[in-house]
């Protein structure tokens, strides 16, 4: 049975034409379709796959189905909903496949459109030649909310990073076929455009799970497309600047496409940074150094490959409100000192009510015909579109959608035609129509079969040197739920002869070589230093678990006391928080109880203080510094997530045990992942956290023994908190015969040569603090941690011991005294390497305060 064969069959059927939207009730017009022509053939593009292709059977495309998923899974990638947060990344197995010759006449288009859109921007922001002749009506652009004025220049200048010297570097297009197979420009996206991460993973993960397929079509490989945008990033940097330092700029792990910004920025080699990470002085950007504001910048930013909407990027003259971009950019990009690719005002490109204008402005500047054409599209400040658009919205004709300029169709979405018409005439340079059209379709596998779907591709179009080089490849759309990551498909273009170059680049001039010692952000320590502590959190609570479950199943078959089960599971709470409902004392150590609460602590997030709590953010904390991560990181949460799935999927109470067993073991690899960092400030960072929150958390621990019990459950005790701080083999090699509390006490307290102990983790959390950027021997956080070392080696594990009234009171006064000293520490550390100060405050706000203060006095 063949997948495609059945498709081919189904599509080629004359009785099941796809209606197009607009059309007369009763008729029906065909859609292109990618792979199957209109006699049922495959086109020439699948024909040289004919034979692998056609041999996939449903079985085949299952499993290709579920190694996909489990590859995206195993990478992190993830796309970011507003309403739903992180979705799991959908690509469909079936690629888009078009032959050398049907992408060349694209390829052109692709280039001349590039071209055009880099001189619009020129001649905008510059001379605006455009306008003055009426090429394109003024109230279009400056009616628009992407045209930053701050970056205009009437005499010729190039603030909007327009013209020769600074030409549109990159820019997107989003392109349907039309009935005929003609491609149509839907739009253009050349503000931050997103997808080149994407569709590089959609080709990493494809290639594969799908060998055979892909060697024998052979299509443009991409990893020369990227060397040649770090090479044009290099190269746009400002004159005079032979070693120029380039960043991605992006608006944090919360942003829609944050794993496409984070591929990007490891793909090249580029820090990941936030506006939070760069400050404008002396009109120049730099990155704030470890210690900020005691401390001056010295790493000058020359280049941004900003992923960051134009009006969020400067809260000083854009968006006052803003907490994502840096005060005084704009200033920087007037004064040249920086490049931003591409500039503040590129997102007026993005603007559909140019579309109908573009021809026009392609002969005048270019001196050309345009050779993409756009969807239909009729600007409403003009009298004739107008009249267009309305008559259609009179008819109810569901082929035209209308839009905002500089909004979407969801600000009109639900608007009746006759309230639309009224908007329309009220301010009518603010909206255009736009012909829908009816998209070709693809294979689209659907777990039994491949389905037809309309299908939307994504172009990438670079300038290298002097020219304009459109991606030989893609990210293709075929479905967008709602609530879910739009599912996508691979793009191959096939070669015209085996010997061609991918990307038709021959040679890239390489960059200037040389050792360089990167630089990490306050911001970036920061979630370094959390991601330890959360690490080490979720660890040290996931062997509590699992000793408690143990002692829970010892005490139902009565081999251990009740109550050692009943004061673990205090120790839990002690660590997490109490119970989502309240345990009574007497049924404090029973399995369904008991249960229940071991699987919130598991599964869910919101609980603060869980195991799930500390996992996700500590997912948060790595999401902000992704481009210095290893991809095997994700492979961390990708293993929790699936032992997360089998719990929830089962209800049988050993089941907890299971899955928390296999998420510490998931977590336990995390410390092999960081084991091969670069022995830098991050990785120093990550180790301090880990260390200072295993001091807190056997400091927690060690508060269940301040009660003194009976012997047999006092030994039950002593055992379980030696087995869920991983001690208990060393505590058997170092002492012999039964457990005593001074032992214990010793062993976890004071035993330097015992991984698990809290004098331990100070010697190592002294070494790690050493070595991070700001310390130099005396600082704060240095002298804190000597003087908790001194106060752990004058313990004296016998004098804790002693309980006249049943509560070792010595003991109680120790760990809280040591608890206050370790979290007097975790401040230090935050105070002295990352961010200080008081928090940004926007503008806004700040004149908020001045009228406040007016009114006052």
């Amino acid at each position: 049975m063949s997948v495609l064969r059945d498709y081919a069959a189904a599509v080629s059927q004359p009785t099941l034409p796809l209606e197009v939207p607009g059309a007369e009730r009763g008729t029906a017009t065909a859609r292109y379709d990618e792979v199957v022509d209109r006699d049922g053939g495959l086109r020439p593009a699948w024909q040289s796959l004919a034979g692998l292709a056609l041999a996939l059977t449903p079985a085949e495309l299952g499993r290709v189905e579920g190694e996909i998923t489990r590859f995206l899974a195993d990478d992190g990638v993830t796309y970011v909903r507003p309403d739903t947060g992180a979705q799991p990344w959908q690509l469909d197995p079936m690629p888009l496949v078009v032959d050398a010759a049907s992408w060349a006449r694209l390829e052109a288009g692709l280039a001349q459109r590039a071209e055009l859109l880099g001189a619009v921007l020129a001649d905008l922001y510059g001379p605006q030649t455009l306008l003055s002749s009426g090429v394109v009506p003024a109230a279009v652009v400056l009616g628009h909310a992407g045209f930053v004025r701050p970056v205009a220049r009437g005499d010729g200048g190039d603030g909007g990073d327009g013209g020769d010297r600074h030409p549109l570097l990159l820019s997107a297009t989003d392109l349907g076929r039309d009935a005929d197979g003609e491609w149509r420009v839907l739009a253009d996206r050349v503000q931050a455009p997103s997808g080149l991460g994407y569709a590089m993973e959609n080709r990493r993960v494809l290639s594969q799970v799908l060998p055979d397929l892909y060697q024998q079509s052979d299509p443009h490989r991409m990893e020369p497309y990227f060397s040649a945008l770090h090479a044009t990033l290099a190269a746009s940097a400002p004159a005079g600047v032979d070693e120029p330092r380039v960043v991605v700029l992006t608006p944090g792990p919360h942003s829609e496409t944050a794993f496409d910004q984070a591929f990007l920025a490891r793909g090249l080699g580029l820090p990941l940074v936030q506006g939070s990470d760069l400050v404008v002085r002396r009109g120049r950007v730099w990155l704030k150094p470890v210690g900020w504001p005691r401390r001056e910048p010295t790493e000058q930013v020359d280049v941004i490959l900003r992923r960051v909407d134009a009006e969020w990027c400067d809260p000083l003259e854009l968006r006052p409100d803003s907490r994502l971009g840096v005060a005084g950019l704009a200033e920087a990009v007037r004064r040249g000192t920086v490049r931003l690719v591409n500039g503040l005002g590129a997102g007026v490109l993005e603007n559909p009510g140019l579309l109908p204008f573009l021809p026009a402005a392609c002969e005048a500047l270019l001196g050309e015909q345009l050779r993409l054409a756009a969807v239909p599209t009729w600007w409403c400040g003009d009298d004739t579109g107008r009249e267009v658009v309305l008559d259609r919205l009179r008819s109810g004709d569901p082929a035209v959608v209308v839009q905002t300029i500089d909004g979407s169709r969801h600000d009109v979405a639900g608007v009746s035609p006759e309230a639309l018409a009224a908007r329309i005439a009220a301010a009518p340079h603010r909206f255009v129509g736009q012909e829908r059209l009816p998209l070709s379709q693809a294979p689209v596998w659907a777990g039994a079969g491949a389905a037809a779907q309309s299908l939307v591709l994504r172009a990438f179009t670079l300038r290298h040197g002097s020219v304009y080089r459109p991606l030989l490849g893609g990210l293709a759309t075929v479905r967008a739920d709602a609530g879910s990551a739009p599912t996508t498909k691979d793009v191959w273009v096939l070669k015209a002869a085996e010997t061609d170059p991918d990307q038709g680049l021959t040679e890239i001039a390489p960059l200037p070589g040389g050792r360089s010692n990167p630089s990490v952000a306050p911001r970036a320590l920061a979630d370094m230093f959390w991601s330890g502590r959360y690490a080490e959190r979720a660890e040290d609570l996931l062997r509590l678990v699992i000793t408690a479950q143990q002692q829970i199943d010892l005490a139902g078959a009565g081999r251990a006391p009740q109550t050692s089960a009943r004061a673990l599971r205090e120790a839990i709470h002690r660590l997490a928080g109490p119970a989502p409902t309240p345990v009574p004392a007497a049924s404090a150590s029973r399995s369904d109880d008991a249960d229940a609460d071991f699987r919130s602590l598991l599964l869910d997030p919101s609980r603060t203080g869980s195991t799930a709590h500390a996992l996700a953010r500590m997912r948060d904390a790595l999401e902000g510094v992704r481009d210095q991560l290893s991809g095997d990181t994700w492979r961390v949460f990708a293993g929790i997530e699936r032992a997360s799935r089998a719990l929830r999927a089962s209800p049988h109470s050993h089941r907890t045990a299971e899955s928390a067993g296999r998420m510490l073991t998931v977590i336990l690899s995390l410390q092999g992942v960081t084991a091969n960092m670069m022995r830098d400030a991050a990785w120093h960072l990550i180790e301090a956290g880990r260390f200072l929150e295993r001091a807190l958390q056997v400091t927690f621990l060690l508060q269940t023994a301040i009660e003194r019990r009976d012997a047999r459950t006092e030994r039950s005790v002593l055992e379980g908190l030696l087995s869920a701080s991983e001690s208990i083999v060393t505590h058997r090699r170092r002492y012999r015969g039964a457990v005593r509390p001074a032992d214990v006490l010793d062993l976890l307290l004071r035993d330097p040569d015992n991984p698990r102990s809290v004098a331990f983790a100070l010697a190592e959390l002294r070494t790690h603090l050493a070595a991070a950027p700001a310390s130099t021997g005396s600082t704060r956080p240095e002298r804190l941690v000597e003087d908790v070392e001194a106060f752990v080696a004058g313990v004296d594990a016998a004098d804790l011991v002693a309980a006249p009234d049943g509560i070792r009171t010595a003991l109680a006064d120790l760990l809280a005294e040591l608890t206050a000293q370790l979290e007097q520490l975790g401040d230090a550390i935050g105070d002295l390497h990352f961010e200080s100060g008081p928090p940004p405050v926007a503008l806004s706000s700040l004149a908020l305060i001045e009228e406040l203060m007016e009114v006052r006095a």
